[in-house]
């Protein structure tokens, strides 16, 4: 893992930001520092997705007449490991760098406990358990989901036990509570 791409998850992690654009901006805003090279699917007239390869925003609103509203974004870490590294953004490179096939979740976490910034193991959706965990940052409403055996979407030439999946952003804090309250 470069120093610099891995700075920028660090950054997602800490921050609840992908260059400094919430979950909760406007599709113009995301389009204002992310760029215009995406692909958009619209879900009917009341979800739209935008995917920037690494980066997906998701919106929702009540009608066709009223503004989108962000829901959140996720990072398919994942998708690396197939494309090694292109599906970077051009503006996350040119301010990380190249981005490497895969993300260790020690590496990760190691340098955020450096800096302070505690990652919490919150329990996994029973559907998902035990191929996923799931890590949560409280203060930036961030989780990171971890391969955590081997299963349908992970196998030795693709991703391995401990590599990062996605990221997430937000996971409230009612949403751990539920899925708390669900295994407990």
């Amino acid at each position: 893992m470069t120093p610099h791409s891995l700075a920028f998850y660090v950054d997602v992690v800490i921050t609840g930001t992908v260059l400094g654009v919430r979950p909760t901006d406007s599709p113009n805003r995301v389009t204002a520092v992310l760029g215009s090279d995406f692909g958009e699917n619209n879900f009917g007239d009341r979800s739209m997705c935008r995917d920037y390869g690494l980066a997906e925003f998701y919106w929702d609103r009540v009608s066709a007449d009223h503004p989108w509203s962000g829901h959140h974004f996720t990072l398919q870490v994942h998708r690396l490991a197939y494309r090694r590294g292109t599906l970077a953004n051009e503006m996350l490179r040119a301010r990380y760098g190249r981005f490497t096939p895969r993300l260790r979740f020690e590496k990760l976490q190691r340098l955020l406990q450096r800096r302070g910034v505690p990652l919490l193991e919150i329990p996994e959706i029973p559907a998902n358990a035990p191929y996923y965990r799931t890590f949560w940052q409280p203060d930036s409403q961030v989780a990171v989901s971890v391969i955590g055996t081997y299963g349908e979407y992970s196998t030795p030439d693709s991703l391995r036990v401990g590599d990062v999946y996605s990221i997430h952003a937000p996971m409230t804090a009612d949403e751990v509570e539920w899925r708390r309250g669900r295994v407990g």
